[in-house]
């Protein structure tokens, strides 16, 4: 996005590169790549003002720890994957600390990806529980942790009554009670 002129936000997308003209991600096709000199020329996008902000995305603790140690200006925002049914408290805890937003994409779970956990999120007994005592679909539900955990969310839909649906989450809250729930839910992963 455009505005003035400059960019929203610049993100480095993946802590990985790829080997020249290979296509897929396959293992074998990743190098090493130069986060220190990436982030330097990231910082200069910021100088210039040609970026707003400058960010990552798919960064573990880690990754992010070790970025901010050579970094003149912090990441402003850390785009990772973060749902009900993949908490990463670790990730959210360090970027919290570190004063770097954590942008949850797929906050409904990822129908696409390989753990059948976050694919089966919206189906999950717990999140579907506290739904129905709200009042609320398991979307509606999902998207309102993640509003509660002071990350910003970034559903997908092209379906109008959804998108309608997963703009009704700003009015209401989900109780302590019900919230503390979400530690039951089955984690699709641990890392972070």
């Amino acid at each position: 996005m455009l505005l003035n002129g400059a960019v929203e936000i610049v993100k480095i997308h993946w802590p990985v590169s790829l080997k020249r003209g290979l296509i897929g991600f396959k293992p074998e096709y990743l190098t090493q790549p130069d986060i220190p000199s990436t982030w330097r020329a990231m910082e200069t996008l910021y100088d210039s003002g040609k970026a707003r902000a400058i960010g990552v995305s798919n960064f573990s603790t880690k990754k992010l720890g070790d970025l901010l140690k050579v970094a003149r200006v912090p990441p402003a925002v850390n785009q990772v994957e973060c749902h009900p049914s993949w908490q990463q408290p670790q990730l959210h805890s360090f970027c919290k600390s570190n004063g770097v937003h954590l942008s949850a994409y797929a906050p409904m779970g990822s129908p696409g990806g390989t753990s059948g956990k976050s694919r089966q999120l919206l189906k999950d007994p717990v999140l579907n529980m506290i739904a129905e005592k709200l009042g609320k679909s398991p979307a509606q539900v999902a998207l309102r942790w993640g509003l509660q955990m002071g990350h910003s969310v970034l559903p997908k839909s092209t379906n109008e009554g959804r998108l309608k649906e997963n703009f009704d989450v700003f009015d209401w809250s989900i109780p302590e009670d019900l919230f503390a729930k979400f530690s039951e839910i089955e984690q699709a992963s641990s890392l972070s």
